[in-house]
């Protein structure tokens, strides 16, 4: 390892580097802001805006169905629900397994 008073050649290079940028550099001109050329754009393919406008469809859609909701709820209270026990344990061994 070098060990430099107070002038490390590659430092001093970068220094004048970025000096000569920005003399020729207008003020308030900078590397980012470019303008895109007439050439630049963008294609999204046709599975995109498929998956795009799939994905609005399924944004509408409510989380919660709650007229399925309040019909379970009523036929809770007339005590005309029924459970079947058989279809929950199906149900459950299928997430199981």
């Amino acid at each position: 390892m070098k060990i430099y008073n107070d002038k490390n050649p590659k430092l001093q290079d970068l220094a004048q580097n970025i000096q000569k940028i920005n003399k020729t550099e207008p003020k308030g001109a900078s590397h980012t802001s470019k303008t895109l050329s007439p050439t630049d754009r963008i294609d999204i393919s046709n599975r995109a805006k498929e998956i795009a406008e799939l994905k609005s469809a399924i944004d509408q859609i409510p989380d919660v169905r709650s007229e399925k909701v309040s019909a379970i709820k009523n036929a809770i209270k007339t005590g005309s629900y029924v459970v079947d026990p058989k279809k929950i344990v199906e149900s459950l061994l299928k997430e199981i397994l």
